[in-house]
């Protein structure tokens, strides 16, 4: 049952109350208990006046729409620049109207101590109340559950802020037993009324002796490394661990400090997660009031590009997808998000040249993102003629027409499966690069591509099939025990992509630093163990072989390729390589052709011919890159 003992009006007869007895108590300690009869009177009869101005006072600086509870500095400072506003009507009425007064002049003393003391009576009323609410959890809000005891994991800002919130959530039924902190400095210091009860090798024997049902980690910012430590700790002692939001979520307003949640396998990759501001006038002066095209709109990629571009206000939105179901999904995601947007969505196939055409010429897009693409390596290793009319002459198709309506920036969306390809997707994707930079080197478009490894959470991925298999009792099927990975989410595939906007000029291909590539082996354990069970003991792990046209590793630059910084952190520029032209154009007819009659042994002879003899610059000395069925690294 909810129970508010302090209402509006409880408040003003409260302060009201504080007021009198200030002014009154002026009056006492100006004439030390000895009040004479003329003041006595004097007192009596500008009472009523002075409390009433100094409500009124009050309710026009919005102090009694403050919530005690919550009474913090701020609001401290608003009351005393009431009380004074209030100082300064007295002082007024002293030096205009003093001389005039009937029941004689107001002393100064008493003009002076009455906002003083008032300040101090209902400023510490207010801050009284917080402290009681926050210490002992006077009147407040029974949670109606059990409490459980926890500990916080990082005693800086963001755990100040998760401290304080708990503090005013008793519903949440969680009391804070201390803090854990790897400065060893904090140790034994108190923090909003919490000690810091040692560092993180404590922690086994802090939950123990405390009783702890829960760990949180409260630093907005962690590095992944600590994070891994950290949850390897709580999994030995077996105590649950979650987290707060990120910081960006917390200071945009997204979410509270509160909304803690369980730890996921992406805040346990080897790298820190590269936080971008996308609405830099670089960014903004490209794509605000643009007509802008996404193909493959209802991919994971797509749909996320959908979302980040919509944020810059682009004058309308074209998303393009052959699959209606994907673009059905995202293009009623973006109008519940936006219905004023302008929103066109276009069931097409970037395979075909004439609806394409009709496309392009209709919409006029100023600005195209390219991300329609067959991206799974052993269907494309059984399905190469897909991969060669998608990959190659669908991007083709994208680019000509790009450059033909003007489009002023196209930026395709690569693959580091298109370093030193071994596969067909790789091929298909590297070649489609080619293209991108061969045109950009002929036009006055600005071509970019944007490489980057998987992405986690994205349909098809490994996190998803890791997450069905686990729901069903597994095994976990990897590869090969040494296989690694390089891993981003989607929200920082689609900002990295959108920055690569804002810079291309002539073909560059944008690299996003990954960090170190992660064991599919290690993601596996970890997916078992934030599931609250055991590998080898709960859910096996099987390795099955990798599969046709797979590596081992990938690499997310050509060796020849020198990388060079741009303005924007970790993301690094591949200069364009010099593409013949004439040659491109010859093997991509091949290609098409071969690709157009199904002869896949054709298009793996073509491939191979193509990144053996003319790119040269794929492959590492003495390397040949064969592409024949079944053909694993």
């Amino acid at each position: 049952m909810t129970y508010r003992l302090l209402s509006r009006t409880t408040h003003v007869l409260i302060d009201a109350g504080i007021l009198a007895t200030a002014f009154c108590l002026a009056y006492l300690l100006r004439f030390e208990g000895m009040l004479p009869r003329e003041y006595f009177k004097q007192m009596v009869i500008l009472l009523p006046y002075v409390v009433i101005g100094s409500l009124l006072v009050s309710f026009l600086f919005g102090v009694y729409q403050f919530i005690w509870r919550y009474v913090s500095i701020r609001e401290m400072l608003i009351i005393g620049a009431g009380q004074g506003a209030a100082l300064s009507v007295l002082v007024a009425v002293r030096f205009f109207f003093g001389p005039h007064f009937k029941l004689g002049e107001i002393p100064w003393s008493i003009v002076v101590l009455h906002p003083c003391l008032a300040f101090l009576g209902t400023g510490g009323i207010r801050m009284l109340r917080r402290v009681l609410y926050e210490k002992y959890g006077f009147l407040q809000q029974k949670s109606g559950g059990e409490t459980k005891n926890v500990l916080l994991i990082g005693a800086g800002q963001a755990g100040v802020l998760a401290a304080k919130e708990l503090a005013n959530r008793s519903d949440l039924g969680l009391r804070v037993r201390g803090f854990i902190d790897d400065d060893q400095n904090k140790t034994g210091s108190v923090v909003c009324g919490v000690k810091v009860l040692g560092t993180t090798p404590r922690l086994p024997g802090l939950v123990q002796h405390h009783q702890i049902d829960e760990v949180i980690i409260t630093m907005a910012t962690a590095r992944r490394k600590d994070m891994r430590r950290i949850v390897e700790i709580c999994e030995q002692v077996g105590v649950p661990v979650k987290i707060i939001p990120g910081l960006y979520e917390i200071l945009t307003g997204y979410v509270r400090v509160s909304a803690f949640r369980e730890v996921r396998i992406e805040d346990l990759l080897g790298r820190e997660v590269v936080e971008f501001d996308n609405h830099t006038p670089d960014i903004t002066s490209r794509f605000a009031n643009k007509r802008v095209m996404i193909t493959g709109a209802g991919g994971s990629i797509g749909a996320e590009l959908c979302r980040q571009l919509l944020l810059l206000n682009p004058s309308e939105l074209l998303m393009l997808d052959k699959d209606e179901n994907g673009l059905f999904e995202i293009d009623m995601e973006l109008r519940r998000r936006n219905p004023t947007a302008t929103l066109t969505p276009i069931i097409a196939n970037v395979k075909n040249w004439e609806r394409l055409d009709r496309v392009f010429e209709r919409h006029r897009p100023e600005v195209v993102f390219h991300a329609a693409a067959h991206k799974h390596v052993p269907l494309m290793e059984v399905n190469p003629s897909e991969a060669i009319l998608n990959n190659i002459i669908g991007t083709g198709h994208v680019v000509e027409l790009a450059h033909h309506c003007q489009v002023e920036t196209f930026v395709m969306i690569s693959t580091d499966k298109a370093v030193n390809p071994t596969n067909v997707m790789g091929a298909s994707k590297r070649l489609a690069e080619m293209i991108v930079q061969a045109k950009a080197a002929a036009s006055r478009t600005r071509y970019s591509c944007v490489r980057f490894g998987n992405v986690l959470g994205s349909r098809g991925s490994v996190v998803p099939l890791f997450q069905k298999q686990i729901a069903g009792g597994g095994p976990l099927t990897v590869t090969h025990p040494d296989v690694t990975r390089y891993f981003m989410t989607i929200p920082e595939a689609a900002h990295l992509v959108i920055q690569a906007g804002s810079l291309g000029e002539r073909g560059e291909i944008f690299v996003l630093d990954m960090g170190e590539p992660v064991k599919i082996l290690d993601l596996a354990k970890d997916m078992i163990y934030l599931s609250g069970l055991k590998p080898g003991e709960d859910i096996e792990i099987e390795f099955i072989g990798l599969r046709p046209g797979e590596k081992l590793f990938e690499e997310l630059m050509i060796g020849e390729e020198g990388l060079k910084a741009t303005k924007y952190r970790k993301i690094f520029i591949a200069p364009p390589t010099e593409v013949d032209a004439d040659k491109l154009s010859a093997i991509l007819v091949r290609l098409g052709t071969a690709a157009d009659q199904d002869d896949q042994v054709l298009i793996r002879q073509l491939l191979e011919e193509w990144f053996n003899g003319h790119d040269n610059a794929a492959s590492a000395p003495g390397r040949r890159i064969t592409f024949s069925a079944g053909q694993s690294q």
